[in-house]
């Protein structure tokens, strides 16, 4: 796999920060800050399949975001009156 180099700047303190787990996990900095990229994009890639699946599924049922934040709203008052029962 074809490896490239990348300067990037960092703020004092965070760099520290980074430099700090990477020393505890006993790793370089650049793998700790590879590992979070990986991460990050993994997550990110969720999130996106989460929202996609959501909106597909709304478009189906024909709901709207309001109609969406209409039955959470109703859900958490009705899970609020049960705990003070």
């Amino acid at each position: 796999m074809a490896v490239s180099t990348v300067n990037i700047s960092f703020q004092e303190d965070l760099l520290r920060q980074i430099d700090n787990i990477a020393q505890n996990e006993a790793r370089t900095r650049s793998e700790l800050i590879r590992e979070a990229a990986r991460l990050y994009i993994e997550r990110k890639r969720k999130w996106e399949s989460i929202y996609a699946y959501g909106h597909s599924l709304g478009a189906k049922l024909n709901l709207t975001e309001e109609d969406v934040i209409k039955e959470i709203k109703q859900y958490r008052k009705e899970k609020a009156a049960k705990v003070q029962k």
